[in-house]
């Protein structure tokens, strides 16, 4: 069996209206953003997810809230699912983020994390995944970091040329994750490109 991931980043923030990379800073729903939950509750509802997991920053909350007022289904928070780390760049305009990304792939942004992290951090939450939710549908709510970690470890992506290339939104995402999925703790369950 395996387990059906839909990926959905968090909807629309204020910062992403103004240009700003927000990081592993919190963030918040604009107008536009709190419609975008709104339909992506919509759009998800009655295809049979088992549970929705979702970054715990504040902005990935908040969609999952919005899209799923009445906690159907229910609602899990989980760390590993944070976007990058950028440290002395969380909160710097997006442009002068995306121009730096192609260096951070193993080196971390200073006083924050690389891209290898969060892929290491992903792998150890699809671990967790294919040993607890084998032969059910998922939906999780996080960053454009994450959704690139899953292109990666479950697509065969080239990272590098993830990072490289820019983020194109769509409604939704769909990977398989077989079971029996894993890998040394820390350690991404494939191959690097």
């Amino acid at each position: 069996m395996t387990v059906e991931i839909i990926y959905e980043t968090h909807a629309t923030t204020t910062d992403n209206e103004a240009g700003i990379s927000t990081g592993r800073l919190p963030g918040r729903l604009s107008a536009q953003g709190r419609r975008e939950a709104r339909e992506l509750g919509e759009r998800r509802r009655g295809q049979d997810i088992a549970a929705v997991f979702s970054s715990d920053l504040y902005r990935s909350v908040e969609t999952a809230r919005i899209a799923f007022p009445d906690g159907r289904p229910p609602l899990h928070l989980d760390t590993r699912l944070r976007e990058c780390d950028y440290g002395e760049f969380n909160g710097r305009p997006s442009e002068l983020v995306a121009a730096r990304r192609a260096r951070h792939l193993e080196d971390p942004f200073p006083g924050g994390q690389s891209y290898l992290q969060v892929v290491a951090a992903t792998d150890t939450f699809l671990q967790d995944l294919a040993r607890d939710w084998d032969g059910r549908r998922i939906l999780l709510i996080a960053h454009t970091a994450n959704q690139w970690a899953l292109d990666y470890l479950l697509s065969g992506a080239s990272l590098l040329d993830l990072l490289k290339a820019p983020f194109t939104w769509q409604p939704g995402w769909t990977y398989m994750l077989p079971s029996g999925w894993g890998g040394q703790p820390g350690e991404p369950s494939r191959p690097q490109h």
